[in-house]
C-alpha cells in the first residue's frame, strides 16, 4: 500500500518559508517533526541547511551503494540472488526513520519501492560499482552471478566455476606429476640398456687407433648410463617430488573454502525467503486493515474502532517483522559478500601460486635436460676427436710390428 501524501499541519507553511527550495516540514503522528524534498524525495529529521536541496542529515532514498555484475555493496550490502529477486535495505538513521510506519514518505515510484511506508532503493537504478581490481581480471570482479551451462538448461553459481577451475588445476597437477614419472621410468630403462649394452664383448679385439676409438666408445655408453641415472633420480626429487607435494597441500588449502561460500549463499536465500514471507503477511495485514478503516466509513460503532486498532498493531507488528527479516538478510548477505571476496582473491592466490610453482619446476627440468644433453655432447665429442685419430697406415706398422715373423731375404737360384 503506497504512503497517503502528508498534508502540512498548522503552522508549517510559516516554517516552509525559511527552508530551502523543495523542502516542506510535516508533522508525524507522534508529533515529531521531518522535511521532505519533494524533488528527490529525502527525508530527515534534522531541518535543512540553507544550501538549497541539500539536508544537514538526509536519510537518503539515492543508494550510496555499488554494484559488481549487479550485486550491490555499501556499508550494508545489498545483493541480488537472482534476476527474479528484489534487493531490500533499510534506511539507515534515526532508529525511528521518516522512513518507518511512524511518518509517510513521498516516493518515486521509478526509483524507489514502498513497502508499509516504508521506502527501498529500487535495484535498477543503483550505479554500477567500479572493478575491485580494474587493472587485472580478477577473480574478485566477475564471479557473483550465475552462469547457464552450455545446453542453457541449468545454472551454476560463479564461485562453483572457480571451484571447478581449482580442482581441474589439481588434476592437471596430478598428471604432470604422472607425465614426469613416465620420462623417469623411460630415463631409467634407457640407462639399464645402455650400462649393458657397454659390457657387451662384440669387436672387442680390435686394434690400433680404431681398437682404441671402439673400447671409448663402449664406454660412453656406460658414461651417458649413468648420466641419465643421475638425471632420473634429480627429475623424480626436484620435479616429481614437489608436484605431489604442493598438490598435497593444495587440497589442504582447498577444503578450507570448499562449501564455505555455498552455505553462506543458501543462507542468504533463506533470509531472501524470510523478507519475501513478511512482505507477503505485511500486505495481508495492510489489505484488512484498509477494508476495516472503509468498514468504519460506512457505519460507525465500538466494534469496528477495536477492530480497526487491533488490525493496525498487526499491521505495525507486520511491519516490524519485515524490517527484522531486512536486517537479518543484509547481514547475511553482507557476511557473503565479505567472504566471497576474500575467497576469490585466496583461490586467485592459489591459482597463481600454482601455475608459478608449475613453471619453476618445469624449467628445472628443461636445465636438467639441458645438462644431460651437454655432458651426452661431450662424450660425443671425445669419441670423434679419437675416431678422426684413427690412421690406417699407423694400425698397420704396429700391428705388423707385433706380428711379424722376419724380414723378406731375396735368394738366387742357381740352376
Amino acid at each position: 500500500q503506497k504512503p497517503r501524501k502528508a498534508t502540512p499541519q498548522t503552522g508549517e507553511d510559516t516554517l516552509n518559508g525559511h527552508l530551502p527550495p523543495g523542502w516542506q516540514s510535516y508533522m508525524s503522528p507522534q508529533g515529531r517533526r521531518y522535511y521532505v524534498n519533494t524533488f528527490t524525495n529525502e527525508t530527515t529529521w534534522e531541518q535543512p541547511s540553507s544550501v538549497p536541496g541539500t539536508p544537514k542529515s538526509p536519510v537518503s532514498q539515492k543508494s550510496s551503494a555499488s554494484a559488481v555484475n549487479g550485486y550491490h555493496i555499501s556499508g550494508t550490502p545489498v545483493h541480488q540472488l537472482n534476476s527474479g529477486h528484489m534487493s531490500l535495505r533499510k534506511a539507515s538513521g534515526d532508529p525511528q526513520t521518516p522512513g518507518s510506519p511512524a511518518a509517510p514518505r513521498r516516493q518515486s515510484k521509478e526509483s524507489s519501492l514502498t513497502i508499509n511506508c516504508v521506502t527501498f532503493p529500487h535495484p535498477d537504478i543503483m550505479p554500477e560499482q567500479q572493478l575491485l581490481k580494474p587493472s587485472e581480471w580478477s577473480y574478485c570482479d566477475y564471479f557473483w552471478a550465475d552462469k547457464k551451462d552450455s545446453q542453457g538448461n541449468n545454472t551454476v553459481s560463479g564461485f562453483e566455476i572457480l571451484l571447478q577451475k581449482q580442482l581441474k588445476g589439481k588434476q592437471m597437477q596430478k598428471e604432470m606429476a604422472e607425465f614426469v614419472r613416465e620420462r623417469i621410468k623411460i630415463e631409467e630403462e634407457y640407462a639399464k640398456n645402455l650400462s649393458k649394452l657397454s659390457q657387451n664383448s662384440l669387436a672387442a679385439q680390435e686394434e690400433g687407433t680404431l681398437g682404441e676409438a671402439w673400447a671409448q666408445l663402449k664406454k660412453s655408453l656406460a658414461d651417458e648410463a649413468e648420466v641419465h641415472l643421475k638425471f632420473s633420480s634429480k627429475l623424480q626429487s626436484e620435479v616429481e617430488k614437489p608436484l605431489l607435494n604442493f598438490r598435497e597441500n593444495f587440497k589442504k588449502d582447498m577444503k578450507k573454502c570448499d562449501h564455505h561460500i555455498a552455505d553462506l549463499r543458501k543462507h542468504l536465500a533463506s533470509r531472501y525467503a524470510a523478507v519475501e514471507k513478511a512482505r507477503k503477511a505485511l500486505t495481508e495485514r495492510q489489505k484488512d486493515l484498509e477494508m476495516k478503516t472503509q468498514q468504519l466509513e460506512v457505519k460507525l460503532s465500538n466494534k469496528t474502532e477495536e477492530e480497526i486498532k487491533k488490525a493496525r498493531r498487526k499491521s505495525t507488528q507486520a511491519g516490524d517483522d519485515l524490517m527484522r527479516c531486512v536486517d537479518l538478510y543484509n547481514q547475511a548477505q553482507s557476511k557473503w559478500f565479505e567472504e566471497m571476496v576474500t575467497t576469490t582473491l585466496e583461490l586467485e592466490r592459489l591459482e597463481v601460486e600454482r601455475v608459478e610453482m608449475i613453471r619453476q619446476h618445469l624449467c628445472q627440468y628443461t636445465q636438467l635436460r639441458h645438462e644431460t644433453d651437454m655432458f651426452n655432447q661431450s662424450v660425443i665429442e671425445l669419441v670423434d676427436q679419437l675416431l678422426r685419430k684413427v690412421d690406417p697406415a699407423k694400425d698397420r706398422e704396429l700391428w705388423v710390428k707385433e706380428h711379424k715373423t722376419g724380414d723378406i731375404r731375396p735368394v738366387d737360384m742357381e740352376i
